[in-house]
């Protein structure tokens, strides 16, 4: 089931996201993450405007995501290629699980889709599960963006196309 994230999912989505910086570590991607990331407060101001979500399997927490829907500011330039699309899209940041349940990223994939017809995401080049797992489920990369710390992160974009089927 996934829901709207509230303060008193705080300290399992700290959890929730150490974990996932460890396994992140453990598979080559020590960066993306680093020690801290994301923020408590960044999880706060998540929580605070509403865009942060998390799954709950038999009423435990084990997984969570940003879900923003509107132009996102990291998407405003685009190197190596360019987006597909500039219609309203909604944007997944910070999807993590907790390692112990599986298809954790479909379940909120598919719960994404059935919001809006346009979705954009990205991630570190070195988080090669991460890029496994958007390229499988449709998304088509577009080029490289820039986050706040000015890394580059591979770029996404997914349409929902009713002619063809999906991108």
């Amino acid at each position: 089931m996934i829901r709207r994230a509230g303060y008193e999912d705080l300290p399992a989505l700290l959890r929730l996201y150490a974990a996932a910086r460890e396994f992140m570590k453990a598979q080559g991607n020590p960066t993306q993450w680093g020690g801290s990331s994301p923020a408590k407060e960044l999880l706060e101001e998540d929580i605070r405007t509403g865009r942060l979500y998390v799954c709950e399997r038999q009423g435990r927490l084990c997984g969570a995501f940003a879900f923003p829907v509107g132009e996102d500011p990291t998407y405003e330039r685009i190197e190596e290629g360019a987006w597909f699309d500039h219609t309203p899209y909604g944007t997944i940041h910070r999807l993590a699980g907790d390692g112990g349940e599986s298809g954790i990223f479909s379940e909120c994939l598919s719960w994404c889709r059935e919001r809006i017809r346009h979705i954009r995401i990205d991630t570190h080049e070195n988080n090669v599960i991460m890029r496994h797992l958007i390229e499988k489920n449709g998304f088509v990369r577009c080029g490289i963006i820039h986050v706040a710390d000015g890394s580059p992160r591979i770029a996404y974009e997914w349409i929902a196309d009713e002619q063809k089927g999906l991108r």
